[in-house]
């Protein structure tokens, strides 16, 4: 009889203990949701775009853009513009931190470690290809200069936005394959990108001869391109330009004169650039162009239908001040997808170059 009592007595504690829990778990869970909806709100200043209020802010917009614009859509302008005096809220950066380390999802460690998580935003380039060379790399950095004392390259910027462009067009649903790759340098939000010269292009070392170099990533593309036969493709190939010093330029684009697809192409994200340049620099005038020029190794030698962008020119002051500032390179990669969805969206399904 004592030894049943005891075990009644056992069993009503881990009861008792067990519903203490399932309440604790549920006052838990209620606080956590409770500060997730109470999110942080900043009002807009003057000038204030979505990339400087994050940023001054302390929260990443290379990061969590897309997150802001999902909190705050109804209160966004045109091209995701914003309304000065309005309250906007920032994304909980703590409680996303928090979801990623529970939630992995797809991971690309390419982007780097601060970047490897891509959150869906859309499946709006779903079944889509796009093939991603950035200019020069490995033994070739292009054009050198200094700043602030120290070294700075062609290719370690035009690199840096295209993993930014890539990260934006996985984002939207579309297979992306960079051709040339650094496997020790993500995407990085700092102005001076040290110089290295250990990129590759599909794992293999890139060769010295400038002829060889093209031909090499002509060739990683062309046989790409042969084994998604039947599937809508292009090739976006960005660098940065390395004119005379006092040549200010603004972004411009160049497709293969018999390209219908590529001349599109080209003309959807410069249209991209002109409306946004309309929007956010009313006093600036947009004077970038696009144009054939199928004398370019990578515009005549490439099967895809292609867009040949040159974000800037690295030896001139003004444009330095684009290129170094990561935010400037994260909005470049931005306004280049969004004329790539525009692009897609009014093509026809055709691969025909």
């Amino acid at each position: 009889m004592a030894l049943l009592m005891i075990m009644l007595i056992w069993n009503l504690r881990i009861k008792m203990k067990s519903f203490q829990f399932t309440v604790l778990l549920s006052i838990l869970l209620q606080g956590a949701i409770c500060a997730q909806e109470e999110f942080p709100k900043v009002i807009a200043q003057e000038g204030d775009g979505i990339y400087s209020l994050l940023r001054r802010h302390g929260v990443s917009p290379t990061k969590h853009y897309n997150k802001f614009v999902s909190l705050n859509a109804e209160d966004l302008g045109e091209d995701e513009s914003l309304f000065m005096g309005r309250s906007y809220v920032l994304p909980d950066t703590l409680a996303t931190k928090k979801v990623e380390e529970i939630d992995q999802g797809i991971t690309y460690p390419i982007f780097g470690e601060d970047f490897k998580k891509v959150d869906a935003v859309s499946k709006r380039l779903d079944k889509t290809v796009y093939y991603l060379i950035s200019g020069h790399g490995g033994p070739d950095p292009g054009a050198v200069e200094k700043y602030r004392g120290k070294l700075i390259s062609e290719d370690e910027y035009a690199y840096d936005v295209t993993l930014r462009l890539a990260r934006e067009l996985v984002s939207h649903g579309a297979e992306v394959h960079l051709i040339v790759q650094d496997e020790n340098d993500g995407i990085r939000d700092s102005r001076l990108l040290e110089l290295d010269t250990d990129e590759t292009v599909q794992s293999n070392t890139i060769p010295l001869s400038q002829l060889e170099r093209l031909k090499q990533r002509s060739k990683a593309v062309n046989d790409l391109y042969l084994k998604n036969s039947g599937k809508y493709q292009r090739l976006l190939v960005t660098h940065v330009d390395s004119r005379s010093e006092g040549t200010n330029i603004d972004v411009f684009f160049y497709h293969h004169e018999k390209s219908k697809n590529g001349k599109k192409l080209a003309e959807s994200i410069h249209r991209t650039f002109f409306r946004k340049y309309k929007k956010f620099q009313p006093n600036r005038l947009y004077n970038g162009t696009f144009m054939e020029r199928s004398s370019l190794y990578m515009v005549k030698n490439t099967l895809p239908a292609m867009a040949y962008i040159e974000i800037g020119n690295i030896r001139n002051k003004k444009d330095q001040r684009r290129i170094l500032d990561p935010d400037n390179r994260q909005a470049l990669a931005k306004w280049i997808s969004e004329g790539i969805l525009l692009d897609y969206e009014s093509s026809k399904t055709t691969i025909s170059k």
